[in-house]
């Protein structure tokens, strides 16, 4: 029996809402796929908590020779909305008694962005990797979780839209789904239902 779910973040509870590779692309017009490249590079450690993200974007800016402001290249990553149904429907969850918790690989200044809107509100834990010092899909990242939740692996719904971090998860020992909110929340609502969850037809 299902108590608890862990919702990835981006491509299950939020999505861009708006383009976000063309502006970033267009602060190193010389080579704009190296540029974007270094800077995904350059937020990986600070997605565990080892950098500062926004000293990193200053770093590969300078080291770019861009004109632009560390304010102008970190804007982007304030482009992401919540899908309302989804956040909807986790209310349900939680009203019904099952634990919904948030369960994302982000940067500390994404995660204040994040909280700012809600998403402390809308779950009844948040697990963001710079937090914990860890990130998906390492098998780490869930065991640390499941220490903070004290349940049993089984007793957990994983939800994430990447095969590798799905993978990571069901080899603790949790149950663990693929799904991307481009399949429709009516899918995510089939998905729940199958693991005997209250989600009304």
């Amino acid at each position: 029996m299902i108590t608890a779910v862990l919702f990835d973040a981006d491509g299950v509870v939020q999505r861009p809402s708006r383009d976000w590779l063309s502006p970033l692309s267009s602060l190193a017009p010389s080579d704009p796929d190296t540029f974007v490249a270094e800077l995904m590079a350059a937020e990986r450690p600070a997605l565990v908590g080892k950098s500062d993200f926004r000293d990193a974007v200053a770093e590969v800016l300078q080291r770019w020779k861009s004109q632009a402001s560390i304010e102008e290249a970190l804007e982007p990553w304030h482009w992401f909305a919540a899908e309302p149904s989804v956040i909807d429907l986790i209310g349900k969850l939680r009203a019904a008694g099952i634990g919904c918790h948030l369960a994302t690989n982000q940067q500390a200044y994404r995660r204040a962005i994040m909280q700012e809107r809600g998403y402390g509100e809308w779950f009844d834990q948040t697990f963001y990797s710079c937090d914990l010092g860890l990130a998906k899909p390492d098998p780490a990242y869930f065991r640390a979780i499941l220490g903070a939740l004290q349940v049993p692996a089984s007793a957990v719904l994983f939800i994430d839209d990447n095969e590798d971090n799905v993978a990571g998860a069901r080899s603790v020992g949790l149950q663990a789904e693929l799904y991307d909110l481009s399949a429709g929340v009516s899918a995510l609502e089939h998905l729940l239902r199958r693991y005997g969850l209250p989600v009304a037809d």
